[in-house]
């Protein structure tokens, strides 16, 4: 994956509407659905060439410290949300999310989060 094709998914992940992409990441969520199989992984994949691709630039685009809010943050909040009204989520997806928040951090703070 490349840089410019990393930084589409992760923003159309996050950023388009649920109207238009009902199958997002950021849509399943809010919908309280699990994520399409191997979403996750295509996201963390994308976010570590995102982190290669900026990790010595001086600063981000609006958009995709949007994207990047929305992942660590709002998926989180949305997750929490789910399981206090009783949705069901995949045993990975907590531990996921974390994975997720670390590597957003790391491309904000340009060094790798552990």
């Amino acid at each position: 994956m490349d840089f410019q094709t990393a930084r589409e998914f992760v923003v159309r992940q996050t950023l388009g509407t649920s109207a238009d992409l009902p199958d997002t990441f950021i849509a399943c969520l809010r919908q309280g659905k699990p994520p399409v199989p191997g979403q996750v992984t295509s996201l963390l994949l994308a976010l570590k060439v995102l982190f290669e691709g900026l990790k010595s630039e001086p600063t981000l685009d609006r958009s995709l410290v949007q994207a990047l809010f929305i992942l660590s943050y709002e998926s989180r909040q949305l997750y929490t949300q789910g399981r206090q009204a009783g949705v069901s989520w995949p045993p990975m997806l907590d531990e996921d999310l974390g994975r997720i928040g670390k590597v957003a951090q790391s491309i904000v703070f340009g060094e790798w989060q552990t």
